[in-house]
């Protein structure tokens, strides 16, 4: 008996010490993008220094003279490196594509690194000094714009105050007035919560309605997601840890760093959003500009964006609506919004 529950003491050891040498491999296991075929093709994944502060820096694409497209992430700190092959292996036959995580975001997050000063107008600046090397590197005068959710907010900024430097400004999930939104979103969910029997949520998005209704809340993305004003399908296609430890882009520390940025700067990033309504911010833009949006978007109200649009000065606007999509339509109808871009930059 004695013997048999050593061996069983060992064999959990064992098992112990396998768990602990995993993780730690896990943590520091090198990361990498994978490879494009072709003398002229490009696929990096690497850090570089921005006033600063170092970035992670994705750039990939068949041939490295083809336009330039900068994708600006949302959430704040939703990096979306470590999905962007979901919906961007279209682009890379046309397009060279750069996705980079903002600071304090996802891989660029630094646990010893001083936040304090986070703010949009460094996101800003970051972007704009990320877009001259990006020129730079690639030898491009100009390079198309998109931003995504939150990053609508970061990237209209750079758009308004450098438009000589991009050849157009792409709103995917485009912000307008938060508060608007915010509202338009709860009402949202509180009727189809109603429609469905749900009467349990409609009591308790009635109670956050006053929060909401001020803009000093969100409707809890939980129930936007719940009742499709998320995506299509139901499910984020953002932040999936499954995901992410399945690529290769992102190791267990950098989902760390991810979780960590998000808990730590997101809400000081959302309170600007709401002080400061980018349809406020920004009404003016200088260069070719696309809203383009999913016809049941509540993430970020495609009835606010419409209001925004409408709003906004610029010599050249377009609004493109996604009839089957949400917040998500560049994922959730791929190939319409692939064609629409080799159609409308990369065939010209």
């Amino acid at each position: 008996m004695a013997s048999r529950r050593s061996k069983t003491k060992k064999a959990a050891w064992l098992v112990v010490l396998a768990l602990i040498l995993i993780s730690v491999v896990a943590l520091v296991f090198p990361t990498w993008t994978p490879g494009i075929e072709g003398e002229r093709s490009i696929s990096t994944l690497e850090q570089i220094e921005i006033n600063g502060s170092k970035h992670r820096i994705m750039i990939r694409g068949h041939d490295r003279d083809n336009p330039v497209i900068i994708f600006v992430h949302g959430g704040p700190g939703s990096s979306e490196i470590a999905y962007a092959a979901s919906f961007q292996n279209l682009w890379e036959q046309h397009f060279t594509v750069v996705n980079y995580d903002q600071r304090a975001s996802g891989a660029s997050y630094h646990f010893f690194e001083n936040y304090d000063d986070l703010s949009s107008k460094v996101l800003v600046e970051d972007l704009l000094a990320i877009t001259d090397h990006v020129s730079e590197r690639l030898g491009q005068d100009k390079v198309i714009l998109i931003g995504h959710s939150y990053g609508t907010y970061v990237a209209a900024q750079a758009a308004q105050q450098a438009p000589e430097k991009y050849t157009a400004y792409i709103g995917i999930g485009q912000l307008g007035n938060a508060t608007e939104s915010e509202i338009d979103a709860l009402e949202y969910v509180i009727n189809e919560a109603r429609r469905v029997g749900d009467e349990g949520n409609v009591q308790r998005l009635e109670q956050m309605s006053e929060e909401i209704r001020k803009g000093t809340a969100l409707t809890p993305r939980s129930y936007v997601t719940k009742y499709g004003g998320a995506s299509s399908s139901g499910e984020m296609p953002d932040g999936n840890v499954f995901d992410m430890i399945m690529g290769s882009e992102y190791n267990l520390l950098d989902i760390i760093r991810y979780y960590v940025g998000i808990l730590s700067h997101q809400q000081v990033l959302l309170d600007e959003v709401f002080d400061t309504p980018l349809s406020t911010a920004v009404t003016e833009l200088d260069l070719p500009v696309y809203f383009v949006m999913g016809k049941y978007d509540y993430m970020t109200s495609s009835a606010a964006a419409r209001t925004y649009f409408d709003q906004l000065n610029a010599k050249q606007k377009q609004f493109i609506a996604y009839e089957n999509s949400a917040h998500f339509p560049h994922i959730e109808e791929k190939d319409r919004f692939s064609e629409w871009m080799i159609t409308t930059f990369a065939e010209n």
